[in-house]
């Protein structure tokens, strides 16, 4: 039990990490919106997820690509942020369409909650089985 308990707890450890890692890198792409070459990021959130559950819990890092790079505390991943293609490219090169990355904040956002939301119900279910005893 406390086996299985703790592997989905870090199933939604990893899950909201990545997603709170993929907020990150659509807002950036969102606040890059107007400059110049800039390229859209984003990851393939269940390629990353599927291999983040086969790695090694401690051996997990984000990319950096400095030293310098400060790393978030708790949980961390080596997720990838592949570039966006361009859906319609524009002369200055900036390949942001913000239609397309609203709607993947907003989808990303509300799986984020989700996420949230499964954790606090885990949470209030051992702590009704621990008061119960």
């Amino acid at each position: 039990m406390i086996t299985g308990a703790s592997s989905e707890f870090k199933f939604m450890e990893d899950a909201l990490s990545l997603r709170a890692y993929r907020q990150q890198v659509l807002a950036s792409n969102i606040a890059n919106a107007d400059t110049p070459g800039y390229k859209a990021r984003d990851i393939d959130f269940a390629k990353e997820l599927q291999r983040v559950q086969g790695a090694q819990a401690g051996a997990l890092r984000l990319s950096a690509t400095s030293a310098g790079h400060a790393q978030p505390s708790g949980g961390t991943l080596n997720a990838q942020a592949l570039y966006r293609s361009a859906v319609q490219p524009s002369i200055d090169g900036n390949t942001v369409d913000m239609d397309a990355e609203r709607a993947q904040f907003a989808d990303n956002a509300i799986h984020y909650e989700f996420m949230i939301d499964m954790l606090h119900n885990k949470f209030k279910d051992v702590l009704a089985a621990i008061q119960s005893q």
